[in-house]
């Protein structure tokens, strides 16, 4: 170091510190400086990821509502019967796998003494609704709602097992039982209830005491096979000696509220003024005696797969109606003078299944009811027709006039009814029905009844009332004097007279009967 330099370090006032030597600043143009390079991303893979995924996220929501779609009238993915898969079967599908499974399902009952049995549901009391249980399959896994079900009802990993819809009879069961393994003299026998079809009522059959064998394995096997329906499982029975199982006074009680099904009608309406009484035998063989044997008591159950088969088949045969136009019979300024036809709605009933719980609500009730019929209406048009020939039967005058278009053609004399006591109904109608000859019956005013026969040139235009030949009474039509030679209602005619209303006065043609009834002979 310097000696100046010391010395201003030293706190030398007068000391000058000379600057240090600084290199000359040497500049460098920018497009020479070397910038490190950056390297830019590539962003294809992740757009391409992006786009993969979307694609995979709109199939899985295009494949799910493709699922919903086709699986809406099918059995659903993870739906099972019988232990099997039935996913995507219809409605006629599951009623075949149904049936197979009924049919093929067996129990062996054995005893102890080396006795066997092999029967079927049927056999063992068992009644299998089949319609219900392929309802309840396509149900499975639909009926939910919200997203998470909705999602569910289309995953085969989610299981659902539907079991049979049927019923259980104990007492057909424990009676099958003991028919095939206790000798008839042998046998308990439970009091019950039998239908007799010639007085069309329930009567009770009295049991008797005796040996009887225990089911309750072979119940067991049933309400197993009921569950997973399908091959065959084994039970054994042992025995007891009892009482009479069911009283004769507690079949007594099933035979009154049996009986009272019966006469309490249930009927069926169209809506349309047309109904359909259920019959009593076809109710009677739904109704089915069911016995719980331990406790000595029996009760009525009512067979629905029957009720549904009988409904199904005979309920558009009953309630269904053709559409049937109304035809009106008009005059030239297009008055309505009378309906030849009366319309009817056509009807066609729908949601007929709908009916069986219904019905079984009211054979449960006991009361009887009245239940509408759900239907499609076709409602009737009305055509209207001028008639060419009218007749006018004036009672004032005792002549019926015919007019063709409205001009009279001819007046014949005529004797109508009885005055004060048979007397031709005023109004308007129509010739509806014609013979060329019939026999005539009817009462007399003394209650005994008269015969005429071969009655020629017969129109009846009301009723009983109508044109015809009265060869017994030529005088009354001659005096025209319905007072005392009035007919029953009909208007008495000379037989020419008759005949030409007959032939030229077609069935559709109207009838005006105008005029106040006479005192007496007006001619």
């Amino acid at each position: 170091m310097s000696d100046e330099r010391e010395q201003a370090l030293a706190g030398d006032d007068t000391a000058t510190i000379a600057p240090l030597p600084v290199a000359p600043a040497v500049f460098t143009p920018i497009e020479e400086i070397a910038m490190p390079e950056v390297k830019r991303k590539n962003k294809w893979p992740l757009i391409i990821t992006l786009i993969v995924m979307g694609v995979m996220l709109l199939a899985a929501v295009s494949g799910f509502f493709v699922a919903r779609w086709y699986f809406q009238d099918k059995a659903a993915p993870g739906v099972t019967f019988a232990g099997s898969s039935v996913a995507g079967q219809t409605r006629e599908q599951l009623k075949d796998t149904v049936s197979d499974a009924v049919k093929s399902t067996t129990i062996t009952i054995k005893d102890n003494d080396g006795n066997t049995d092999t029967a079927k549901l049927t056999d063992l009391g068992v009644t299998v609704n089949i319609n219900k249980t392929v309802s309840n399959l396509l149900a499975a896994k639909h009926d939910d709602d919200g997203v998470l079900a909705a999602i569910n009802a289309v995953n085969p990993f989610d299981k659902n097992e539907v079991p049979l819809a049927a019923q259980t009879n104990e007492l057909d069961l424990t009676t099958y039982v003991t028919d095939k393994f206790v000798d008839e003299d042998e046998r308990a026998v439970a009091s019950t209830i039998s239908y007799d079809s010639d007085e069309q009522a329930f009567t009770t059959v009295e049991g008797r005491e005796g040996r009887t064998p225990e089911t309750d394995k072979v119940l067991t096997a049933v309400r197993n096979a009921i569950n997973v329906p399908g091959g065959n499982s084994t039970a054994s029975i042992s025995y007891k000696n009892v009482d009479m199982p069911v009283s004769v006074s507690a079949a007594q009680r099933a035979t009154d509220e049996a009986n009272a099904r019966l006469n309490n009608k249930i009927v069926l309406d169209n809506g349309k003024d047309k109904t359909f009484e259920l019959p009593v035998d076809v109710v009677a063989s739904w109704i089915k005696p069911n016995a719980d044997l331990d406790k000595g008591t029996i009760s009525l159950t009512y067979d629905e797969q029957a009720i549904g088969n009988y409904l199904e088949q005979e309920v558009p045969n009953q309630l269904n109606q053709d559409k049937v136009s109304q035809e009106d019979a008009v005059d030239s300024n297009g008055t309505v003078l009378v309906t030849i036809v009366k319309g009817v709605d056509g009807l066609k009933v729908k949601n007929v299944s709908a009916l069986t719980p219904k019905v079984v609500n009211a054979l449960q009730g006991g009361q009887g009811a009245t239940i509408p019929v759900e239907s499609d209406v076709d409602a009737f048009d009305t055509v209207q027709k001028k008639s060419e020939y009218r007749i006018v039967v004036d009672r004032a005058s005792q002549t019926a006039t015919v007019y063709q278009n409205d001009q009279a053609v001819r007046t014949f004399p005529v004797c109508t009814g009885t005055a004060g006591k048979h007397e031709t109904d005023l109004g308007t109608y129509y010739i509806y029905l014609k013979y060329n000859v019939q026999d005539m019956t009817g009462l007399n005013d003394d209650g005994s009844r008269y015969l005429s026969k071969g009655v020629k040139w017969v129109g009846y235009f009301n009723g009983g009332e109508g044109f015809h030949t009265a060869s017994w009474n030529g005088y009354g039509i001659a005096h025209g004097d319905p007072v005392h030679y009035g007919s029953h209602g009909c208007v008495n005619m000379y037989e020419a007279d008759a005949k030409w209303i007959y032939d030229n006065c077609p069935e559709g043609t109207v009838v005006q009967v105008v005029g106040a009834m006479p005192s007496g002979a007006v001619r």
